[in-house]
């Protein structure tokens, strides 16, 4: 079951210029970063909030570190903004397997490692009304 909006991430030309656009204007601060080659990614992690069910809410903000990478992809065509909405789950697998058998195309076979060694996979935007959907277990919770 989802249980929370884990992240919204936001694909950015120049990450340190970008964290400092979200530091001096909310006032949010870097939680976690870290680059993920098997993404292609240079992310930092801001914390909004801690919830209920005992995660918290983040912006992710990335910047590709190729051209090749998804994010790198996707902000050559579409420019800096919002990239995917991650909704939070305990069990990333089985969400993901239920939510195949609806029809949702999942993207990977196997859920990946994600930021802070969570678990992650994605859902085709094609078949969210044009959203790009991660689905998250964090590491404290597999």
């Amino acid at each position: 079951m989802l249980t929370r909006i884990d992240h919204i991430g936001i694909a950015c030309i120049d990450l340190d210029a970008t964290v400092e656009f979200y530091r001096s204007t909310y006032g949010f601060e870097v939680f976690h970063s870290e680059v993920n080659e098997e993404q292609g990614v240079r992310e930092a992690m801001l914390k909004i909030n801690e919830t209920s069910d005992g995660g918290a809410s983040y912006l992710q903000l990335l910047q590709p570190i190729r051209e090749d990478s998804p994010v790198g992809k996707w902000l050559a065509k579409n420019g800096p903004g919002v990239h995917h909405i991650a909704f939070g789950t305990a069990d990333v697998d089985g969400d993901s397997e239920a939510i195949r058998e609806k029809g949702v195309r999942v993207l990977y076979d196997e859920p990946r490692r994600g930021s802070m060694d969570s678990r992650i996979t994605f859902l085709h935007p094609k078949d969210c009304h044009g959203v790009l959907t991660e689905l998250v277990t964090s590491a404290s919770e597999h």
